[in-house]
């Protein structure tokens, strides 16, 4: 996956309520008798000081992934019909945000990132309908979706110049198939402009690691590898 990349980036002062005055005391046009506007204190947050949703605290843009220029895949190798194949399967409904910082990187936050499974396709019908029927059982809602939130950014270089790729790790926990595991995705990020970021994150695992079994069904599928490669290459543009 390109950058998969990244986590999710008080107290208002009160003022003491002056008391209701009647009706008679409310009509009478007398000014210094009027209840003061309580005064806002310098921790009290104003409409202007409350970030938007492009726009967190700090000031800093949310970048958002962009599914059409996005994939998430899977890498694993098998041996069909007596020849080694690599396997891929794909998709592109992937959905998620970080918050770079170029001037401090490691301030970048990166929130969680979702993929729907149910949408995978590799290159044969037939291993299509294993996937989703007895494989990732995306037919089932709980296993619909893979989730990751990240917890932890590191690597992170000191500064960023635009158009220079650099790397870093992203660790978090990972949702398959029901079961959640602490994972380290390695990430490569180029900052293609100030508002445009592409990337490409990538994890290796065992899938019995998440429950996840797949049959053997000789002389078509002698054997398939016990690791598989998870990546997710991105885009993610500001706004």
């Amino acid at each position: 996956m390109v950058l998969m990349v990244v986590t999710a980036c008080s107290a208002a002062g009160t003022a003491e309520r002056p008391s209701p005055t009647t009706a008679a005391e409310a009509a009478a046009p007398v000014i210094e008798e009027q209840p003061a506007t309580p005064a806002v204190t310098d921790s009290a947050p104003t409409a202007e000081d409350q970030p938007s949703a492009a726009e967190p605290a700090g000031g800093l843009p949310v970048f958002s992934l962009v599914p059409e220029e996005s994939e998430a895949r899977f890498i694993i190798g098998e041996v069909l019909s007596g020849a080694p194949k690599t396997v891929i399967g794909t998709t592109s409904d992937v959905e998620g945000t970080l918050t770079p910082d170029f001037n401090t990187p490691a301030n970048t936050t990166v929130g969680t990132i979702r993929v729907d499974l149910s949408t995978l396709r590799t290159d044969n019908s037939f291993r299509n309908l294993a996937i989703h029927g007895t494989i990732l059982e995306t037919s089932n809602e709980a296993f619909r979706y893979a989730e990751f939130t990240p917890t932890a950014l590191s690597g992170l270089p000191d500064s960023v110049t635009i158009g220079q790729s650099f790397d870093f790790q992203i660790t978090g926990n990972l949702t398959l198939h029901g079961v959640t595991r602490e994972v380290t995705f390695d990430v490569t990020v180029t900052p293609v402009s100030e508002t445009r970021l592409e990337g490409l994150a990538s994890l290796e695992i065992r899938y019995a690691d998440f429950n996840i079994s797949i049959l053997r069904l000789p002389p078509q599928v002698a054997s398939v590898e016990e690791q598989v490669i998870l990546e997710l290459e991105f885009v993610a543009v500001a706004g």
